[in-house]
């Protein structure tokens, strides 16, 4: 029941943007020109990377043509927030226009962390990191599983939980995998490696533009080399010589056998056990 319900909660949410679009003239959202010194970027807003490159190309677009899609704020005391549409927003600053049309739409904090991780995630703007913030932030926020993730937002969940795992690599691969420096697939493959390790394959993908494949590789033969190798094994490969540790034990009436590496004596009476001890003694 829970899934089902979580289901048709965020089916409504994913539906609500497209509808504020579709009905711009609605009394429940407005459509604005607001200035856009008046509009604050949404606090929950998980895109942390913007590319700057294609930013100025998408400013040079709204100059020339106009703002095609416009962005979705939220009325708040002192003007407004951002919902949706912050590579617009910006854009439109790069552009330097004045105002910006905007949708207005009735919302609430929870809805407008909401609408930023879906808008984010349907668009697929998000780099490998972002987008597994926002899966966990989904996940909390519903207390759902990966499987009803799966189901919701049309994602495999072996691509949820694939996604997920790269929040356990150290802050520095996560930050090569922002800056573009590795691919998602280098990264997933370095999970669970510690931390010297990932940094050491790190190195060698920037400095020797390895594929994946390769440092699949790499990585095999690591963690062969560092496989600790059976003590048993190690005996064997050593013989070590007791005959002249035999010939002082028989000398003393002792029974003495070796085998594999290893020396036995053979007691025969409490009496032997003391004439032994007494040898150390003295």
């Amino acid at each position: 029941m829970k899934s089902q319900k979580l289901g048709r909660g965020l089916d409504a949410l994913l539906g609500e943007i497209d509808e504020a679009y579709e009905n711009e003239g609605s009394q429940n959202d407005a459509i604005l020109e607001i200035p856009l010194k008046d509009i604050r970027p949404n606090p929950f807003q998980p895109r942390k990377s913007f590319d700057e490159e294609a930013l100025l190309e998408l400013s040079e677009s709204i100059k020339n043509d106009g703002l095609i899609q416009p962005i979705i704020v939220t009325e708040d005391i002192d003007g407004y927030i951002l919902i949706a549409g912050e590579r617009r927003f910006r854009a439109s600053k790069l552009a330097k226009l004045k105002k910006i049309r905007a949708v207005v739409l009735n919302s609430d904090e929870q809805k407008m962390r909401q609408f930023a991780l879906i808008e984010n995630i349907q668009r697929e703007e998000l780099n490998a990191v972002e987008l597994a913030e926002a899966y966990i932030e989904l996940i909390k926020l519903h207390d759902i599983t990966h499987d009803e993730l799966s189901n919701i937002i049309h994602k495999s969940r072996v691509h949820i939980t694939n996604t997920l795992r790269l929040l356990q690599l150290s802050p520095k691969i996560q930050k090569a995998l922002i800056d573009k420096k590795i691919s998602a697939g280098h990264a997933k493959v370095m999970v669970g490696l510690d931390e010297n390790n990932q940094q050491l394959i790190l190195n060698s993908i920037v400095g020797q533009k390895l594929s994946v494949r390769e440092v699949e590789t790499m990585i095999k033969n690591m963690k062969k080399r560092q496989t600790p190798s059976d003590a048993s094994t190690q005996s064997d490969s050593v013989n070590y010589d007791f005959s002249e540790l035999k010939e002082e034990l028989g000398a003393l009436g002792l029974h003495v056998k070796d085998l594999k590496n290893k020396i036995t004596i053979n007691f025969d009476s409490q009496n032997e056990i003391n004439d032994f001890l007494s040898h150390f003694r003295n």
